[in-house]
């Protein structure tokens, strides 16, 4: 098979394009920070739980093996992780929905399986769940204790940040900004305002405890990755994935309880996807601005389109989202399915062999592994479509892309059912050209062009097509997804 070919990424830690150097030569071990399971997840986490997929796509295509991880946070993620203030999401909506956390964690987890799986989100090889890892979160805290990084206070374990000097490098964050950033009244109990919870002795009423050492409790959210990504890739692996809102301070803690533990460097590159936006807002469920990939299906679109418009920005920059953009993928990824399917009836053995051909994958090649460059890579796509190569070759070179795109270019395209009222107008048009009425007929293809049917003339008569997303009413959109099951 081969060397794997070379790949260079973006390290959010140097801020550099980094050659990727697997651990173990040809096999990329990968942690990705997954969703919590407390409510629906929404096309913005979709994005960004797609960066994994798309590497893992891109280097196995590029002659790597992957192992790949995504925890499942079903325990200790609070309203406010920043400043360990507020509720266990889980059990604010247990509360809520007047069921167990172990209910919300499984309705929400199978429904976040689906709407990943919507948007050909390939499963991971293991999916961790936070709290059957918390005998592994213990044995990290009392280490981290035994070597000065942490202490505790009324049953309530910090880390000290002041004991690992290289914090606050991933996030560019300084002592004076950590104070600056500390809202409200700082928690007496630790000795900086930073000091960040690795376990918090449980109130009274708590739904979820364990035992621990300094007695009855729950772990931190950040403590949690610690736990699982070691676990199961061991003290050192090559790639930790996150959304940007990840990077603090969940992924510097994250890098301070793993290093503090080991006292090396535990990941190699740190990659994270850019938020998602809306109207100039970051979407989020806080925020309430947001919608589920099922929503946008209920009105339509096909799923794979918010793919396909993903594609068309670099994983780690900000994306617009809107109504208009997702249509336009949406007609846009149909009409590539349609013609990959007129290509197909030509198709050869030989095809995808021809020198343009070779010269097309090549570039596509280089595009992937310059730290993922999608937008080339769909520019590329574009551009064959366009180009004078033969049709099978075109055929062969966008199924063979399409293992990275993920766009299921090879799926069938069915008829589109015509909008109310457009039957007739097309009759009427069809009319009209037979009585030589042309100003008419150009009249009513205005008319069936504002209702989203495009129509031809041919020397066969006129042909017509319904366009994705033409009709519908701009002006609606969906409220924010419902919180109970």
């Amino acid at each position: 098979m081969g060397e794997p070919a070379p790949v260079r990424l973006y390290n959010t830690f140097t801020r550099t394009k980094e050659t990727l150097v697997p651990a173990t030569p040809g096999i990329v071990r990968m942690y990705s920070c997954g969703p919590t399971v407390y409510r629906y997840v929404h096309v913005g986490n979709l994005r960004t739980f797609m960066l994994p997929d798309l590497l893992s796509r891109t280097l196995e295509y590029l002659g790597y093996e992957i192992e790949r991880v995504m925890n499942i946070t079903d325990v200790g993620h609070l309203t406010d992780d920043t400043f360990d203030r507020g509720e266990d999401k889980m059990l604010v909506s247990a509360r809520l929905e007047k069921k167990s956390p172990e209910e919300i964690a499984a309705f929400y987890t199978e429904a976040f399986m689906h709407d990943a799986a919507s948007v050909n989100i390939r499963p991971a090889a293991h999916y961790p769940r936070a709290s059957d890892y918390v005998p592994q979160m213990i044995e990290l805290i009392t280490k981290l204790i035994e070597k000065g990084h942490a202490y505790e206070v009324g049953g309530t374990i910090y880390y000290d940040i002041a004991s690992f000097t290289a914090y606050g490098k991933l996030s560019r964050n300084t002592t004076d900004k950590l104070l600056a950033g500390a809202r409200g009244e700082v928690d007496p109990r630790k000795r900086h305002p930073g000091d960040f919870t690795l376990w918090k002795a449980a109130g009274a009423h708590r739904l979820q405890v364990w035992p621990s050492p300094w007695g009855p409790g729950f772990p931190g959210w950040h403590i949690e990755c610690s736990a699982m990504s070691m676990s199961l890739l061991g003290a050192r692996f090559d790639i930790h994935t996150g959304g940007a809102d990840n990077v603090f301070p969940h992924h510097e803690a994250e890098i301070a309880q793993s290093e503090g533990v080991t006292g090396h460097r535990v990941v190699s590159l740190w990659l994270h996807a850019g938020l998602l936006m809306l109207a100039g807002s970051r979407m989020a469920k806080s925020a309430g601005n947001f919608f589920r990939i099922r929503e946008l299906e209920d009105q339509g679109f096909d799923p794979l389109a918010f793919r396909y418009l993903a594609l068309q920005a670099k994983y780690r920059t900000k994306l617009n989202f809107s109504e208009d953009g997702l249509a336009g993928a949406d007609r846009a990824l149909r009409n590539l399915r349609e013609r990959l399917q007129e290509w197909s009836a030509e198709s050869s053995e030989t095809a995808g062999d021809s020198d343009a051909a070779a010269a097309f994958e090549a570039r596509f090649r280089s595009a992937i592994a310059d730290d993922l460059d999608l937008p080339a890579a769909m520019a590329l796509v574009s551009e064959l479509t366009r180009s004078a190569i033969a049709r099978p070759d075109k055929a062969t070179l966008l199924r063979r892309w399409d293992r990275v795109l993920g766009l299921d270019l090879d799926r069938s395209v069915p008829d589109l059912e015509l909008p109310a009222g457009a039957a007739n107008l097309l009759e009427a048009r069809e009319r009209a050209r037979d009585a030589k009425d042309f100003a008419r007929a150009d009249q009513l293809r205005d008319e069936l062009a504002a209702a989203g049917v495009v129509v031809t003339d041919t020397p066969e008569g006129q042909r017509w097509k319904v366009q994705v997303g033409k009709q519908r009413d701009r002006t609606s959109r969906p409220g924010p997804a419902p919180t109970t099951p």
